[in-house]
């Protein structure tokens, strides 16, 4: 049996550890209580538990368990303070809170070892960075180059599910000219990312492709230019950038994969489910996407992923105005949130969505704070910069809320949910009373993604507001068409905040929409 979690596989078989292909060196006792937590990872083990298992019975010191305890998080990249992978829940024992993948073929090693044997198919959404190239014909360059594929290698591992490969491991390959294909073979993924940069007088060109290992097609591409600035500055913005798209696409890849499974099973509903809501916010899509996230619930009550992905649908229906019935939908959202940060108290994304129904619900204050953790949690995560701007337009301070925008979009420019913060911009100006303004950035959200009846909605009012009543209709047509049960008063009624001068923007943009033609309800 193999076990792959986090850029780990554990082979029960061989009794090895390895990181990537690097065989991890460790005491029988360790093996054994690693191989114990994985088993039983579904429930939390007492000391009594681990020691019956791991030694049989014998007396052991509090002490001894700690140092074995310490050597196998050591072995995992794991700390006591993070406790992303194995977690001590005080008084009652430990829990393996890492994302596995299990199979029963033999390892990459014993397929090595035996020419004629396969090995197993490679596990969900793994991925190796190869080491960016540098064709700068600049040797000092090599360190930018390497500096962005450590720092990838590192932000790609945050992204839940994943199994990317070690830059040890990854490195090994630095300089050589190789088969892409080989290299998936030899590290058993999925895909492979390879890059280039290229210094040029005062610009830098980074171009980067995403590789199916299996075939050797290319998936995905990007490249881009920028003004050789402050270097260490550009490092974290590229990376940024890198690792919100490359998420994207790698959550779309496995849908298309998991279409043709014949037996899903819950990672496979949950890449579905979150593909469909990456294409917009429409009632149908988000229901859609809820019956995935439910379905692999049925099949896997603790997949972390579907939780958050069920309890982003709860949220987004009365966020973005979809229903009159508001208080159920954020009452189940803080619930399943709740029992996510319970089996992964680190998961940035609970932590975002927790903050977003909070803000929903007239706490903002609150709402930043959650956001800002989950910030602190993934540097990545351009979302919380929106919702933290949105957050400050419900308090009466629209004014901030675009630099709190486009800091999102400086990090992820080409994000797939950055229709949402273009709206969020477009309605800020509109409660501050500027429509030209709103009318710009609405714009830029609809050709964004049109599948956004909210972003249609807040255009309507602004082009009131302008005297241009036509379009106004008509804008306010196109969102009926997406949501045929909106109407001013579910607006009025789920207002998210009591702050008088949130409240009297919106009373100017209630008295649009009635001139828009949207129903009073």
């Amino acid at each position: 049996m193999r076990y792959h979690f986090e850029e780990h596989t554990l082979d029960t078989d061989r009794r090895e550890l390895r990181r990537g292909a690097e065989l991890i060196a460790l005491a029988p006792q360790v093996f054994d209580l690693l191989h114990y937590l994985i088993r039983n990872r579904e429930r939390v083990v007492s000391k009594d538990d681990v020691i019956s298992a791991v030694w049989k019975g014998r007396i052991v010191s509090d002490a001894a368990l700690t140092t074995r305890l310490n050597a196998a998080r050591t072995a995992v990249c794991d700390t006591g303070e993070r406790q992303q992978v194995i977690r001590t829940l005080p008084r009652q024992g430990f829990r393996f809170v890492g994302r596995v993948m299990e199979d029963q073929g033999r390892s990459v090693a014993a397929a090595h070892d035996n020419k004629e044997t396969s090995p197993a198919p490679a596990p969900r959404l793994s991925i190796v960075v190869m080491p960016f190239a540098n064709i700068s014909g600049d040797a000092e360059q090599d360190y930018f180059a390497d500096g962005v594929t450590e720092s990838l290698t590192t932000d790609l591992s945050r992204i839940s599910g994943s199994f990317v490969i070690g830059r040890h491991t990854a490195f090994t390959y630095k300089g050589k000219s190789i088969d892409l294909r080989q290299v998936g073979r030899e590290l058993n993924v999925r895909y492979i990312l390879e890059g280039s940069i290229q210094r040029a007088g005062s610009r830098l060109r980074v171009s980067v492709q995403l590789i199916s290992a299996e075939t050797g097609n290319h998936l995905w591409a990007e490249r881009f230019d920028k003004p050789v600035a402050d270097l260490f500055d550009m490092q974290d913005e590229i990376v940024s950038r890198l690792a919100n798209a490359l998420n994207a696409e790698l959550i779309a890849a496995e849908a298309r994969r998991a279409e043709s499974s014949a037996n899903p099973d819950a990672m496979d509903l949950y890449f579905r489910g979150r593909a469909i809501s990456n294409m917009g916010q429409t009632p149908e899509q988000l229901t859609q996407a809820q019956g995935f996230f439910e379905r692999a619930l049925v099949l896997d009550p603790s997949c972390m992923e579907a939780l958050v992905g069920r309890a982003e649908v709860d949220v987004t229906f009365p966020a973005a105005f979809l229903t009159d019935d508001a208080t159920p939908r954020l009452a189940a959202a803080e619930k399943t949130l709740g029992k996510a940060l319970s089996l992964a108290p680190q998961n940035a994304m609970a932590h975002l969505l927790l903050g977003l129904v909070q803000i929903t619900t007239n706490r903002a204050a609150q709402g930043i704070a959650a956001c800002e953790r989950a910030l602190a949690l993934d540097r990545n995560l351009a979302e919380a910069h929106a919702w933290i701007g949105l957050a400050k337009t419900y308090t009466g301070r629209a004014i901030e809320a675009e630099m709190h925008i486009l800091e999102a979009l400086r990090l992820s420019p080409r994000d797939i949910r950055a229709f949402r913060w273009l709206m969020v911009i477009g309605a800020a100006k509109l409660n501050l009373d500027a429509p030209a303004e709103a009318v710009v950035w609405l714009r830029r959200s609809i050709e964004a993604n049109r599948n956004n009846p909210l972003a249609q909605v807040w255009l309507a009012g602004a082009l009131v507001r302008l005297g241009e009543l036509d379009e106004a209709k008509a804008a306010a047509r196109a969102a009926l068409a997406f949501d045929p049960t909106f109407t001013i008063r579910r607006l009025r009624a789920t207002a998210p905040s009591n702050n008088p001068t949130f409240l009297a923007g919106r009373d100017r943009i209630y008295e649009g929409l009635r001139l828009a033609g949207v129903p009073e309800g």
